[in-house]
C-alpha cells in the first residue's frame, strides 16, 4: 500500500500567520494540489503533518477529502507512525513543494526507499543538504517503520529532517532531479506572488498530456494561453463542456444544412474548448471529467467527419462520400483500441477536423474524406505494428 505524508508547518513568506500550503495555487490550494498528486500516484492514504491547525487548512484538508482518499491531520511522528499501516510504503511531500505527475510517478515506482535530490544547492528544489554532493529536492519513498523510529526520539528532533535521516542512513536510492522536471515546475516557494506564476507553468505542463501534432501545436498552445486567465477567475470546468457543447452542435447542425465550412470552424472551436477544459479537469484531478472532455472531442470529430460524408454523398449522388466517412471513423476507432501509445505524427480527432476543414472551404469534400481516411489507416498500421513490437 501507499500512502502520503505532506508537511504543511511553514508560514507563507508574504502573508503573515497564512500556511504556505494554503496559498492559491491553480484554482485550489496549495495542499489541495499535493493531495490531487499523491492520489494520482496511488496513495490509498494521505496524512498532512501540521504544527498548527488554522480555518483555512481544515477547509483545505475537507475540500481534499472528497477525492475518495482519506486525508488526516497529525501533529506528530507518533501519530503519523500510528495512523500509516505498518506494511507501507511513504511518499513524503516537503512542505510547500510544487511538482508535476511524471515525478510522482517515477518517485511512487516500486523499489526500496529512495530521496530525489539535486546536485545544485542553488536550485529552487533544494531543501536540506543530504551530503557533500546533494540536497533533498522534496519526495523522499520511505517504509512506515522509520515512522515509529522517529516518534521514539526526543521531542526536539524536526521531523521532516529526521525522517530524512532515516532515510539516509538506510543507503536510500539518490533519484536525481533532470532538468525537464525542474522546467516543468518542481521547487519549493512559499511567496503567494511566486507561487501564481509557477502555477502558470504547472498549468503549461498539464497541457502537454496530448502528444499528437494536432493538439501539441494548435490546440495545446491555445490552451496554455487562455487556461491561466480561466483558473485565476476560478471558472469551473463544466462552463467550458457547455460553451464547447453549443459551439459543436452548432457546427454539426450547420454542417447538416450544407455550409460545411462554417460548421467545421465551429467545430475547431468547441475542441478547443473541450482541450482547456480538459486540461482544468487535470489539474483538479478530476481525470473522469477530463476523460469525458476527451471523449467529447472525439464523438464531435466522428460526428462532423459522418456528417460530411452523408453530405457528400446526398449532393453527389454517390457513396463515395459516406463510405470514405464511415471508414475513416472506424479505422482510428481500431487504432485506439490497440492501446499503443500515440506518436507525434499519428491522426487524432483534432487532427482530421484539421485537415477537412480547408477541402471543405474549397468545396472538396470528397477529397478531404480521401485524405482523413488514409491518414487514419496509416495510423492503425502503425498503432498495430508497434503493438506487435511490443509483444
Amino acid at each position: 500500500m501507499l500512502a502520503g505524508l505532506i508537511f504543511a508547518t511553514e508560514d507563507a513568506e508574504d502573508r503573515s500567520g497564512t500556511l504556505a500550503a494554503t496559498l492559491p495555487f491553480g484554482g485550489m490550494t496549495l495542499l489541495e494540489y499535493q493531495v490531487r498528486l499523491l492520489i494520482g500516484a496511488g496513495a490509498g492514504q494521505i496524512m498532512v503533518a501540521v504544527a498548527r491547525v488554522t480555518p483555512a487548512l481544515l477547509g483545505a484538508v475537507a475540500r481534499a477529502g472528497k477525492r475518495g482518499v482519506p486525508v488526516d491531520i497529525v501533529r506528530s511522528a507518533e501519530e503519523a507512525a500510528l495512523k500509516a499501516h505498518p506494511l507501507s510504503r511513504v511518499l513524503v511531500l516537503a512542505d510547500s513543494l510544487v511538482t508535476t505527475d511524471p515525478v510522482m510517478d517515477r518517485m511512487a515506482a516500486e523499489g526500496a526507499e529512495a530521496l530525489l535530490v539535486t546536485t545544485d544547492p542553488n536550485s529552487p528544489a533544494a531543501i536540506e543538504r543530504l551530503d557533500m554532493r546533494d540536497c533533498w529536492a522534496g519526495i523522499a519513498r520511505v517504509p512506515a517503520h522509520h515512522l515509529g523510529a522517529i516518534a521514539r526520539m526526543p521531542d526536539d528532533w524536526d521531523f521532516q529532517s529526521a525522517l530524512l535521516r532515516a532515510a539516509v542512513e538506510a543507503r536510500a536510492e539518490h533519484v536525481q532531479l533532470t532538468q525537464t522536471w525542474e522546467r516543468g515546475g518542481h521547487m519549493v516557494d512559499r511567496s503567494a506572488e511566486r507561487l501564481a506564476s509557477r502555477s502558470n507553468a504547472v498549468l503549461a505542463a498539464l497541457t502537454e498530456r496530448r502528444t499528437t501534432w494536432a493538439d501539441r501545436w494548435i490546440f495545446t498552445r491555445l490552451a496554455r494561453l487562455v487556461l491561466p486567465k480561466l483558473v485565476e477567475r476560478n471558472i469551473p470546468a463544466i462552463a467550458l463542456a457547455a460553451l464547447g457543447s453549443l459551439f459543436g452542435i452548432g457546427g454539426l447542425a450547420a454542417m447538416a444544412f450544407d455550409v460545411d465550412g462554417g460548421g467545421l470552424v465551429a467545430a475547431l472551436l468547441a475542441t478547443a474548448l473541450f482541450a482547456t477544459g480538459g486540461a482544468m479537469a487535470a489539474l483538479r484531478g478530476e481525470d473522469r471529467r477530463a476523460d469525458l472532455f476527451e471523449g467529447l472531442i472525439g464523438f464531435l470529430a466522428a460526428a462532423a467527419v459522418l456528417i460530411a460524408g452523408w453530405r457528400e454523398s446526398v449532393s453527389e449522388w454517390t457513396a463515395t462520400g459516406a463510405v470514405l466517412a464511415v471508414a475513416a471513423v472506424l479505422l482510428h476507432a481500431l487504432s485506439e483500441r490497440s492501446g499503443a501509445r500515440h506518436r507525434r505524427w499519428w491522426g487524432s480527432p483534432s487532427a482530421y477536423l484539421l485537415i477537412l476543414t480547408p477541402f471543405a472551404f474549397a468545396d472538396w469534400l470528397a477529397t478531404g474524406l480521401g485524405v482523413i481516411a488514409t491518414y487514419s489507416f496509416v495510423t492503425l498500421v502503425a498503432a498495430v505494428e508497434t503493438t506487435r513490437e511490443k509483444a
